[in-house]
């Protein structure tokens, strides 16, 4: 009999483990690899951990598991402060000189500056990530710097930060960064550094701008106040009464396979912001099969005689004029949603402005006469919205951009000055003079007069508007975007003044959507925010981070993909079970 109890039986499972590993034959070692093809492999290696950007830690490096999966594939074991060390220093010099030298070969340059307006609402201690980066006059973006900043951020900080920024890239020569582009700061900072140096066109988001037209909706529309208002009540009262929950859940297993509750927003959770009442409309919209088969439960028939909430909801969601609203609400939440998508995906120039603008106008009107809804009160929201974004470049572009030249009688193709409303057309005239010199100011009008009257040689103007569908997406998409810029510096050469603003103008993006950092680096900078080394390699890892992104142009987070990849899967189950459904039904 043991003596030690548990701590003998211990030490005796250990001895018949080491029995096992002798008597058994040794494990065959790994392939044998060649110096180079250890180092590639490593090499291969750092990448992957850095562009992860906080997704694979460091420490994971040394997890027994891995460090099995290294042997078998014939590679030594990994040392994680070399990965945060020497290796993750020479990749960030590495990826920094390839940055630099891009921006140096190019003429002019646009700053983007992305984050400035946090996603931790009402956590003022919690480090916020703002992103800038370069965009090129080719179409390319380089990463430049991140930022962190916790709490309210005062203009005047995001302006110095901004000026520090282009000082650090051009120096003395100012002149080489024509403009910004932020989503935030349009009223003061941006503004003021245009003041300050007359040849800077420093616009807003307009990704930003969409999304924030949708909490325009929720604060001004009655139609959304009352969807939000009813939606609260109905998902309040099944969430929490515990016999219409069981029923709900019933009728959820029997009509989809599986069951839930109904994402109420938090409480306390900020009003302006939409998103949190649009996620319960979905999910009210996707159950709405289940729901109606509350009503027709015994139990609820029963709470109906007892409950005047229950007799009002009952009433509430048997009314069309109920789910019209809802869908209405829904629908065009969605639109806007989907165009802030494409915006964030296509990054489009300050000249599409106008255009896109016109484009929600139309899809909004169509909107109106399907739900039946007057016009007058969205119109003045989005009216709103537009006048405060709108910047007079946003009409100097869509004039010089020869993409939009309108064919005439004659053959000719001319720019739409009769697109613009007056005001629009004085904001051509004034934005141009303000980005030339007093000497050519008068020589640059001449030459928009000229290029009014006269446009661009038809067979030139074909070329630029050419279109080619893109095979990612279907769409039919300009085949050559730097066209526009480059018809006026190698055709439109008479135009000496003019084209100087042209080709600066035409290149500005209008989105400052930028590289998305995975929030588990953010988790790690509020760990170490106190640390100097510790913000030091968090500013490394997220430069070569976002340098390969850009890269790439691939500017989506991997929590994006992965929820997105979960998102076809639960679709794929949906699928299925409407096929099981409809073949047990025969």
């Amino acid at each position: 009999m043991l003596s030690g109890g548990k701590e003998d039986l211990g030490a005796l499972a250990m001895l018949e483990d080491s029995v096992k590993k002798l008597k058994s034959p040794k494990a065959s070692p790994g392939p044998t690899l060649s110096k180079s093809q250890i180092d590639s492999a490593l090499d291969f290696l750092a990448d992957w951990v850095y562009e992860c950007c906080g997704s694979v830690s460091f420490s994971s490096l040394e997890h027994p598991k891995f460090k099995s999966f290294l042997n078998q594939v014939g590679l030594p074991p990994l040392s994680r402060r070399d990965f945060a060390g020497s290796r993750l220093d020479a990749k960030y010099e590495e990826a920094k000189a390839e940055s630099e030298a891009k921006i140096r070969d190019a003429m002019f340059f646009q700053i983007a500056s992305d984050g400035w307006k946090s996603k931790n609402y009402g956590h003022v201690d919690e480090e916020n990530l703002v992103n800038l980066s370069v965009n090129l006059p080719n179409g390319t973006s380089v990463f430049r710097r991140a930022v962190f900043t916790s709490g309210y951020v005062q203009s005047k900080y995001a302006e110095e930060i901004f000026m520090e920024t282009i000082s650090e890239i051009c120096g003395n020569s100012l002149h080489q960064c024509v403009g910004i582009v932020a989503d935030k700061f349009k009223s003061k900072a941006l503004r003021n550094l245009e003041n300050q140096h007359h040849w800077m066109v420093n616009v807003s988001c307009q990704y930003q701008a969409f999304n924030s037209l949708v909490k325009d909706f929720g604060k001004e529309l009655p139609l959304f106040k009352n969807v939000t208002e009813n939606c609260l009540k109905l998902a309040n009262f099944v969430n929490n009464k515990s016999q219409v929950r069981n029923s709900f859940h019933k009728y959820q297993l029997q009509e989809y396979g599986h069951a839930g509750l109904l994402r109420v927003p938090l409480r306390g959770y900020e009003r302006s912001d939409f998103g949190p009442v649009y996620t319960l409309v979905e999910d009210i919209l996707s159950l709405a099969r289940a729901l109606q088969l509350v009503l027709l439960d015994e139990s609820y028939k029963i709470l109906c005689m007892e409950e005047q909430i229950a007799r009002d909801l009952e009433e509430m969601m048997r009314s069309p004029h109920f789910w019209n609203e809802l869908e209405a609400v829904h629908s065009l939440v969605k639109l806007i949603k989907s165009m802030a998508q494409d915006i964030q995906t296509e990054k489009p120039r300050v000249g599409q402005c106008l255009p896109l603008w016109e484009e929600l106008r139309v899809k909004v009107k169509d909107w109106c006469s399907k739900f039946h809804l007057a016009e007058g009160p969205v119109e003045k929201v989005i009216e709103r919205r537009f006048i405060k974004n709108y910047h007079p470049a946003w009409a100097a572009a869509f004039i010089l951009d020869p993409l939009y030249l309108i064919r005439d009688t004659s053959g000719k193709y001319l720019p739409p000055f009769k697109c613009l409303t007056p005001e629009q057309e004085k904001d051509v005239d004034k934005l141009i003079t303000r980005l030339v010199s007093r000497e050519e100011a008068h020589i640059a009008l001449m030459e928009l007069m000229k290029w009014r009257t006269e446009g661009l040689d038809p067979v030139y103007a074909q070329a630029v508007q050419l279109k080619q569908r893109d095979p990612s997406t279907g769409k039919m998409k300009i085949a050559n975007p730097q066209s526009s810029r480059l018809v006026w510096e190698t055709h439109l050469t008479e135009f000496k003044s003019l084209g100087k603003v042209a080709v600066r103008l035409i290149f500005l993006r209008a989105s400052s959507c930028g590289f998305k950092c995975n929030w588990s680096v953010l988790r790690w900078v509020n760990a170490h925010s106190h640390s100097r080394v510790g913000m030091d390699k968090a500013q490394k890892l997220i430069f070569i981070a976002a340098h390969s992104k850009l890269q790439r142009r691939d500017c989506s987070s991997d929590e994006d993909k992965d929820a997105e990849l979960f998102s076809l899967a639960n679709c794929e189950d949906d699928v299925l079970n409407e096929v099981f459904v409809d073949t047990s039904s025969v």
